[in-house]
């Protein structure tokens, strides 16, 4: 699907925002005399046209990406992962919210007894849209997780005019593509193309590689902001990266390191062994005489980014790149 914009269907009533418009239907009669009127509004998601009523009344939501969204604008929740919920956003301790665990032992016949209006579903939960329409065939199931051959950045910014469309929040979704943007911007005109940058992934006390463009989180931050990379290898889409020697990273010898610690969002808080990205860069020996560590030039991604991934993280995380570059 090449098309990224929403497509809405404008009746009479409809008020226009971001290029999109819900339409207004009169509901029929009820015992008690007419019953008020509804909207409705078409998304084009990953799969096709869904058309949602507005306000939605009962919401699921399963797509990490969205929680923090979804959260600052205090949408109400019916069901969700609490599990994969990032520990700082207040989803996590609302005991309101039915909890359909993860996505390695998904729960989902609890979403059932919610009888969801509207599922707003995707990344790990991606995999479980047919169940769901089975499960309830009457929900509303948006995907706007990215696609695969678009680019990143439209890409969340298409997931944040969604639900600014379906919340009537166009003017705070405008203002996160907005910021998004600027903080891009900011990299970009403080970045030299002749700094050679290198992405890792930081998991179970190792220190693997995000390869430019497909590497999980990191890799299309590449593309994004027009970094040059250290290494110019393929990699995967793995959630700890792939295997490199630090050895290898020491012989490319980047001037920006970009960092994510996958632990820090699972493990950092849990009481289990875990090892800080700082401490596993400051603690190789082989790493010392790399330029990026001698001259201060490592740029972490925000702790909870390994669950949320979605449009602020980005922003908080280019913020902290263009500080570091400026800085520097």
């Amino acid at each position: 699907m090449n098309r990224r914009r929403l497509l809405a269907l404008t009746a009479a009533s409809s008020t226009a925002v971001l290029g999109l418009a819900a339409c207004s239907t009169n509901a029929a009669p009820g015992a008690g005399g007419s019953a008020p009127a509804t909207s409705t509004v078409d998304i084009e998601d990953n799969h096709g046209t869904k058309t949602v009523t507005l306000p939605p009344q009962r919401v699921v939501a399963t797509d990490n990406r969205l929680f923090e969204t979804l959260a600052s604008w205090e949408v109400k929740l019916a069901a969700a992962p609490v599990n994969l919920i990032a520990a700082d956003n207040p989803y996590k301790s609302d005991d309101t919210i039915i909890n359909l665990g993860s996505h390695r032992e998904p729960d989902l016949e609890a979403v059932v007894a919610v009888d969801p209006d509207l599922i707003l579903n995707g990344q790990r939960f991606a995999s479980q849209y047919e169940e769901f329409g089975k499960l309830v065939p009457e929900a509303v199931i948006v995907e706007l997780d990215p696609r695969d051959g678009e680019p990143f950045d439209a890409e969340l910014k298409r997931q944040i005019e969604g639900l600014g469309t379906i919340f009537d929040r166009t003017e705070d979704a405008t203002q996160l593509i907005a910021d998004f943007d600027a903080a891009a911007q900011r990299v970009k005109d403080a970045y030299d193309p002749q700094h050679k940058v290198m992405a890792v992934i930081t998991s179970g006390g190792e220190i693997n590689y995000a390869a430019p463009g497909s590497g999980r989180t990191l890799g299309p931050v590449f593309d994004i902001l027009g970094l040059t990379p250290a290494i110019k290898a393929d990699g995967s889409g793995d959630h700890q990266g792939d295997d490199i020697s630090v050895e290898a990273i020491a012989a490319s010898n980047p001037d920006l390191i970009l960092v994510m610690d996958r632990d820090a969002a699972v493990s950092a808080n849990s009481g289990e062994g875990y090892t800080p990205a700082n401490e596993l860069l400051a603690n190789s020996e082989a790493l010392q005489n790399v330029t990026a560590i001698k001259e201060d030039r490592i740029v972490y991604m925000p702790q909870y980014t390994y669950v949320n991934e979605g449009i602020q993280t980005y922003t908080t995380f280019f913020n902290t790149i263009a500080d570091k570059l400026e800085g520097n």
